[in-house]
C-alpha cells in the first residue's frame, strides 16, 4: 500500500507543478479545446473504429479494424496485434480488408472470425459474401508472442 501512496503522491506532485493548460481538462475550470495537430500518429489513430480484446491470451492481445479505403468496396483494414513491451509496441498481423467481422470463438492460440467482405466479378459488379477465417498461431516456449499466424479461409 506504501508504494500506491507514494504514487499518487508523485502524480499529484506533478500535476501540481504542470503549467495550467498541461493539466488534465477536467481539473480546471471549462476550456476551449483545440484540435491536435502535432502527432501525425493521431489521424490513424482516430481511424480505428473496432477494437476487440483477446481474453484468452496470457498477454495483450487485440484484433482491430482500421477504417479507410473506399467503404462500397470493403474498407475495414484488419489486424491481429500481440503486445511485446513498452519499448517494442505490439507486433501486428494484417489480417485482410473486410466490410465487418465477428469473434465466432476464440481459444488461446486461436480464433474463428465471421466476416464480410465485397468481393468484384469479372465484368466489375460488385456484390457481398460472408464467409469465416480462422487464425492460429503458436507462442514461442518462452511464452512471447508468435512470429507468425497460419490463417485459413472457408466459404
Amino acid at each position: 500500500m506504501a508504494f500506491h501512496r507514494n504514487a499518487m503522491l508523485a502524480l499529484a506532485v506533478t500535476f501540481a507543478t504542470m503549467p495550467a493548460a498541461a493539466q488534465p481538462v477536467a481539473d480546471r475550470a471549462p476550456a476551449t479545446l483545440r484540435a491536435e495537430t502535432e502527432d501525425e500518429n493521431l489521424q490513424w489513430a482516430a481511424s480505428v473504429s473496432v477494437v476487440n480484446d483477446l481474453r484468452t491470451e496470457p498477454d495483450a492481445a487485440k484484433l482491430f479494424g482500421v477504417t479507410g479505403g473506399d467503404p462500397a468496396m470493403n474498407g475495414l483494414y484488419t489486424y491481429l496485434a500481440f503486445y511485446l513491451s513498452p519499448g517494442d509496441g505490439w507486433r501486428v498481423f494484417k489480417i485482410g480488408d473486410f466490410l465487418e467481422y465477428r469473434i465466432v470463438s476464440q481459444r488461446p492460440g486461436r480464433v474463428v472470425l465471421a466476416i464480410q467482405e465485397s468481393v468484384m466479378d469479372r465484368n466489375s459488379n460488385i456484390s457481398s459474401r460472408r464467409r469465416t477465417l480462422t487464425m492460429s498461431w503458436t507462442r514461442a516456449r518462452d511464452g512471447s508472442p508468435p512470429t507468425t499466424v497460419r490463417v485459413v479461409g472457408s466459404r
